[in-house]
């Protein structure tokens, strides 16, 4: 089972994630978070296997989550974004 967690400032594009990863029987979804802080929280707390972590949140950054989270606690992470110039 892979545990997932999803960090998205935007409440729809979660729940697309959590629509789409339903249809995975492997997946689990053990957090969400809306903002940069919380997704680092978050990450530290559930140790969650892979993070769905957008680039442009409120408070930190992706970029700014992994620096905060460090290598030694850090999951895979596929990064998603709504922004073309990040894509």
């Amino acid at each position: 089972m892979i545990r997932a967690y999803l960090a998205d400032d935007e409440a729809l594009a979660r729940e697309g994630l959590r629509l789409r990863l339903a249809a995975a029987p492997d997946v689990e979804i053990v957090g969400e978070a809306a903002t940069g802080r919380e997704a680092v929280e978050g990450i530290l707390t559930l140790r969650p296997d892979l993070v769905f972590l957008d680039i442009e949140m409120p408070a930190l950054n992706g970029f700014e989550v992994i620096a905060a989270v460090s290598a030694e606690h850090l999951p895979r992470v596929i990064f998603v974004t709504a922004f073309d110039q990040y894509a």
